[in-house]
């Protein structure tokens, strides 16, 4: 059991943390100064250490290089004594298992940073080994350089032994890499240890100056957990070595390790700057589910129209025209790069509205590619009367890819821009003798869709089925006769669900994320010990039902649901509506 680590927010599998010592220690954090080591095992046998609740002792271990033999390091792997202070077992990536301790040191870590696939491979086997409620720790590589990519793959703690030791080599580090002293005319830090003339610098000043501005990037990397917006942060301090790029590219192929850790919603923006954005786990699962669980309901043609830069697309200038020429006369859905298409019942959903992306006026390969198999993927899944392309040149590359591969004809409708008269006239055109949809019919598609892609395939039908709808878009309110089942939150295009809309959510054929609880009735959140089982399928921001013998209740989650059946302290599940049984 966990009782001196407690992780406090979570940004994929980065968190911020905490070492509960008598001062306690805020991870992603070096933490040289705090451990204590109990000494190896190589040499003799040990007593197990009494532990000081002031600091982290590191067990008795039996520490082993990089490259050992799996057999070899089965054969030596020690045993860990229980001690009643924070504790440190030591394990290497062959030896990975739960011991009961509070953090695990990773004794080949030196081996596998600095190799993209060897590394990403170490850690994703690791914190599979490894509880989820625990601290891992890499000791001896972390530079001002690599901190934001090891908090991003899940690493806890650090040390500043690697940063000391290259200053004393005369390296002078920086977080776009290190450079030899001597070759520096100026100091490019306004660090302490930098406030003296050039030609009195030396290398003792060089390690201070090292560890200090890796104590800096540290706070820096929480502030960005804190945000969620460590990815955005990382894909651009990547590109300053090439075997961090290599990493961060080999971590988005490990799609289910990062997916199942990504919260499903977020209010922070999320960055397009690069063609890596294209394959972060926000945007693949977004594709996935739109062309596995989104379900058109309308009989219209479809309308393909470019996205705009206002967020929600509806409320651009540019929207509010193709509207007004389409007048409920068809299905609209939004092409767009990094998200794919986005039919326009889910405009709000994240990351359809919290996205910002580089403008340029041309489209990379790779962007192409991607938003085209995106559409080839929809339209194999949603059938259509016809489609009109009502879109500017560039997009063309990627209808006409579509077309292609499909077998279809689309109907062109922009011969210069899309908002020109003259297009807009010809899209009117194009839908004549069209029906309209009603104003009803929108919005209860829309509820639908939304739980299509929130709770799964046709999970809007068997949730929403004879509803009717208050309010105006985006605030929509559910209702089945008296009973009010769910609220539409604009801020994340997704619905909050009563306990009445819960109630129905168990009864329905649609998949219920559950979390099965002890036999007591909570008040504003479940913690993690009170937990008795919990979905895999849960992730961050999911809507989940928690029942036990003495509580029904829906809220949503604070932890995927394999943390929340193994972890041993912090919120599980907040709360939002209760009844006691």
């Amino acid at each position: 059991m966990t009782e001196f680590f407690e992780i406090h927010d979570r940004d994929g599998a980065a968190r911020i943390g905490e070492v509960r010592l008598a001062d306690s220690l805020t991870t992603p954090a070096l933490c040289g100064d705090v451990l204590a080591d109990a000494g190896s095992l190589w040499p003799e046998d040990r007593e197990a250490p009494t532990g000081d609740p002031g600091r982290l002792t590191v067990l008795p271990h039996r520490a082993l290089p990089a490259g050992t033999p799996d057999e070899v390091a089965g054969a030596f792997a020690p045993e860990h004594p229980n001690i009643d202070a924070p504790s440190a077992a030591v394990v290497s990536t062959a030896t990975a298992a739960d011991h009961g301790t509070d953090a695990y040191a990773l004794s080949d870590a030196q081996g596998v940073v600095g190799h993209a696939s060897a590394f990403v491979e170490a850690i994703v086997g690791v914190r599979k080994a490894i509880p989820d409620d625990t601290a891992l720790y890499l000791p001896g590589v972390a530079t001002p350089a690599n901190a934001a990519l090891l908090a991003y793959a899940g690493v806890d703690l650090l040390d500043s032994d690697r940063a000391v030791v290259k200053g004393t080599q005369g390296k002078y580090l920086t977080t776009d890499g290190e450079r030899f002293l001597e070759d520096l005319t100026e100091l490019p830090c306004a660090c302490p240890a930098c406030q003296i003339e050039r030609d009195e610098f030396d290398r003792e000043d060089c390690a201070t100056h090292n560890a200090t501005v890796l104590e800096a990037e540290l706070s820096t990397v929480r502030e960005r957990i804190r945000r969620g917006r460590l990815r955005d942060y990382l894909e651009g301090q990547a590109r300053h070595e090439g075997w961090l790029t290599a990493a961060l590219r080999q971590f988005d192929q490990e799609y289910a390790y990062l997916e199942e850790r990504t919260p499903v919603l977020r209010r922070s923006e999320l960055l397009a700057a690069s063609e890596e954005t294209l394959r972060r786990a926000e945007i693949q699962r977004f594709a996935e589910r739109v062309t596995t669980r989104y379900h058109n309901r309308f009989d219209n043609p479809l309308v393909l129209v470019p996205c705009s830069a206002t967020k929600p697309y509806s409320e651009s200038q540019s929207h509010e025209q193709f509207h007004s020429a389409i007048g409920f006369r068809a299905h609209t859905v939004s092409m767009t790069s990094p998200i794919g298409v986005v039919p326009q019942e889910l405009e709000c959903t994240y990351p359809a509205q919290h996205y910002d992306s580089v403008v340029t006026g041309e489209w990379t390969a790779g962007e192409r590619e991607f938003v085209a198999s995106v559409l080839e993927a929809y339209l194999e899944r949603n059938e259509y009367s016809r489609v009109i392309a009502h879109v500017p040149a560039d997009y063309r590359p990627i209808t006409e890819r579509v077309e292609d591969a499909l077998g279809i004809e689309f109907t062109y409708t922009v011969a210069d821009h899309p908002t020109t008269t003259d297009s807009l006239a010809a899209l009117d055109d194009a839908l004549d003798g069209e029906l309209k949809y009603a104003k009803r019919e929108r919005q209860h598609n829309t509820v639908r869709a939304i739980a299509d892609y929130q709770f799964g395939p046709r999970a809007g039908d068997a949730l929403f089925e004879s509803i009717t709808t208050e309010s105006f878009y985006p605030k929509l309110r559910v209702r089945r006769g008296d009973d009010h089942l769910a609220t539409m939150v604009p801020q994340y295009g997704t619905l909050a669900l009563t306990l009445a809309g819960a109630r129905r959510w168990v009864e329905s054929d649609a998949p219920t994320k559950r979390v099965t609880i002890d036999g007591f009735v909570p008040h504003g959140s479940v913690l993690a010990p009170g937990i008795v089982d919990a979905d895999d399928a849960i992730r961050v921001g999911d809507e989940v039902v928690v029942e036990g013998p003495r509580a029904f209740a829906v809220g949503r989650a604070a932890m995927h649901g394999s943390a929340m059946a193994e972890g041993t302290r912090g919120v599980a599940v907040t709360v939002r509506h209760v009844e006691e049984r």
